[in-house]
């Protein structure tokens, strides 16, 4: 059954998300982990496979890990969309985690959308559990000009770099949290991510050097 969000969502991605993926082409690569050798470009899941979304009565939320164990399981034009990204926002990037002491923060792309007139929303607001611990954002890099005027118009957008500090699981549940409410629909993107993880590490090993 296709439902209101999904018909949001329709729009969105021929616009707004079509400008969350141009947004997404500004970023510094991620270190893995020493044990993670997932290799790169045999992903094929979208975005919205493992984005994490709720609504509240004037927004909808979205929230997509940055982590490499995550994106490189992405198709290989949203990965490397991502990695631009990352890459173009390195200096803002490390430049918040210093003045957080964050040695090595986890990062999330936040997305806000309004679904009436002058929403308004409050980014330090987005919050996530994990492993029994409430992580607040440490550090925030707009995406977008809406960004500074915490309010957006039916159909408008805005996007940030979130930066949390270390601790964060994406390979666990965890629950994503704004003013009230919670999300923990997580635990159903976690056997998405596996199974494809699966998935890659087969095409790897059958397709060297895509």
């Amino acid at each position: 059954m296709t439902t209101a969000a999904d018909r949001r969502m329709g729009g969105w991605v021929d616009g707004g998300a079509l400008v969350a993926l141009l947004l997404l082409t500004a970023y510094p690569p991620i270190r893995l982990s020493a044990q993670d050798t997932l290799p790169v470009g045999y992903g094929t899941l979208k975005r919205d496979d493992i984005v994490v979304r709720f609504d509240t009565p004037e927004l909808e939320i979205q929230l997509l890990p940055l982590e490499e164990t995550v994106t490189r399981l992405l198709a290989p034009d949203t990965y490397r969309s991502l990695q631009d990204l990352l890459r173009s926002k390195r200096r803002e990037i490390d430049d918040l985690a210093r003045r957080a002491g964050v040695l090595r923060p986890v990062l999330a792309m936040v997305s806000f959308f309004g679904l009436v007139p002058q929403a308004r929303f409050v980014p330090e607001d987005v919050n996530i559990t994990s492993r029994g611990r409430l992580f607040r954002p440490v550090g925030i890099v707009p995406l977008s000009p809406k960004w500074a005027s915490y309010q957006l118009d039916a159909r408008e957008q805005a996007v940030a770099i979130y930066l949390f500090e270390e601790g964060i699981s994406f390979r666990e549940t965890l629950t994503v949290s704004y003013q009230g409410l919670a999300n923990d629909s997580w635990s159903r993107s976690i056997l998405t991510l596996e199974r494809e993880r699966a998935r890659v590490m087969a095409r790897a090993q059958s397709r060297p050097n895509p």
